[in-house]
């Protein structure tokens, strides 16, 4: 079997199967994907094919094996994929995100859905207002400039009181989440984010990270579901803005905090704010 990379996992892929595996007292949202995994619509991800836990020396790590899907991973930012291969990957894609969106879990699941999980993403006006103020009040040594937690609080204005939590979502929907082959989607991995939320919680992923085909998989989801073009951007920005103010605020109260990492946040909030991402082509 050949090592995947992961931030988190040991991933090994075979001809056949896949297995993770990860130190049993570390996240848990593994279990979170083994309990949903056997209930998810059919056809949607690999099939799991068995998971427990294994004693290994003085500890314990669980696992979990699927069957190996045919494809690969178009990855983060669609490199090397021309325009009409993105458009037809996100039409797919939006299909199968519809499936998923449109799942009556059983109760177990349901109740796994339903589990308090601190995702980062958007939940409410509220919310995200105290984000920025505790950003504010953390970065003591003025890394993010002023702009820019004023853009976030200006994002904060526009933003709807509540986000929605009606419908089941993957939450983690990149490009690298997915396989696909000849030009067609094949599945989507990795439920260990699923919850329950808002159908944009998803098309916010599959967008954002579609490097130069950000405008066209807008322009799918947009002719998907029936919705405007300028209130599909609004909502994304708004989600993005929540997840870079929680990964700067996470960064910021960790000691020893990775610089390279803050500054590609910081980064990220200059390309979202200044340079207004989502409205570059907005008419």
């Amino acid at each position: 079997m050949s090592t995947v990379d992961s931030s988190s996992h040991h991933v090994y892929v075979g001809s056949n199967v896949v297995v993770k595996i990860i130190d049993a007292t570390g996240h848990s949202r593994l279990n979170r994907e083994i309990a949903l995994a056997p209930h998810l619509p059919s056809g949607i991800t690999a099939p799991l094919l068995g998971s427990g836990l294994h004693q290994l020396g003085t500890g314990e790590v669980r696992y979990a094996c699927y069957a190996r899907v045919p494809g690969a991973a178009p990855g983060m930012g669609l490199p090397g994929v021309d325009a009409a291969t993105a458009r037809l990957l996100a039409e797919e894609a939006v299909q199968r995100l519809h499936v998923l969106h449109g799942w009556t879990p059983p109760a177990d699941a349901g109740q796994t859905l339903g589990e308090e999980l601190d995702h980062g993403g958007f939940v409410s006006q509220a919310a995200l207002f105290a984000e920025v103020e505790s950003l504010a009040a953390l970065d003591r040594d003025g890394i993010v400039p002023r702009r820019l937690l004023d853009g976030l609080t200006a994002i904060a204005e526009r933003a709807p009181s509540y986000a929605r939590a009606v419908v089941p979502v993957h939450a983690d929907c990149h490009w690298g989440n997915w396989l696909a082959r000849d030009r067609s989607v094949t599945a989507l991995l990795d439920f260990e984010w699923a919850r329950f939320g808002d159908p944009l919680d998803d098309w916010f992923f599959l967008a954002r990270f579609s490097g130069p085909h950000l405008e066209a998989v807008l322009d799918v989801v947009a002719h998907a579901t029936e919705t405007s073009l300028n209130a599909l951007r609004a909502e994304c920005e708004v989600r993005e803005a929540c997840y870079l103010a929680a990964d700067l605020r996470v960064a910021l109260q960790r000691p020893g905090a990775s610089a390279p990492a803050v500054a590609d946040n910081v980064r990220d909030l200059e390309e979202l704010i200044v340079e207004r991402l989502w409205w570059r082509r907005a008419r």
